[in-house]
């Protein structure tokens, strides 16, 4: 069986059951909140996945990547740490005053592509690691498992902002 189908399925059902319900939000329920915003929640899993996406293409044809090390080095990519930055991005992207029926779109279709891209992984290239921020092997194989929990995760913090 292809390693990663209960990883599509998850994404699939997440998407199946969440879009509906941040889609009959309202602008004010998406708005208000005392630190992140659903808006801000939503913009920062559209990050992830943008972030995601090019991690597991390029993963596929450098055998390892490094943070540290220089991108001219053969084989070598270097991915920007977004990590430390999220509330820069979420700042300099402005998710705040964005449509909120664009931003519930993107997130929907940029999920559908992230299950396309995973389908299409390379399963020989599970091992292809990069190094995060702080020196940490992560390969190819625990990013895309991450990757559920990930949406998991911020999808139910944006289930108890609206409790």
């Amino acid at each position: 069986m292809f390693p990663y189908q209960g990883i599509i399925q998850g994404i699939e059902q997440l998407m199946a059951q969440e879009i509906p319900f941040l889609l009959r939000l309202s602008e004010e329920q998406v708005s208000n909140h005392q630190q992140r915003t659903i808006k801000m929640l939503v913009g920062h899993l559209i990050d992830s996945a943008s972030n995601n996406h090019q991690r597991f293409v390029r993963l596929q044809y450098a055998p390892r990547c490094g943070h540290s090390m220089p991108d001219t080095e053969m084989g070598m990519l270097v991915f920007p740490d977004y990590t430390q930055d999220n509330d820069l991005w979420l700042q300099l992207q402005d998710y705040q005053h964005e449509d909120w029926q664009t931003l519930v779109q993107l997130l929907l279709y940029y999920n559908r592509h992230i299950c396309h891209l995973i389908r299409a992984i390379d399963t020989t290239k599970r091992a292809n690691y990069w190094l995060d921020y702080t020196g940490n092997r992560v390969t190819l194989d625990d990013m895309v498992h991450g990757y559920l929990a990930h949406l998991q995760l911020h999808l139910q913090q944006i289930h108890e902002l609206i409790k």
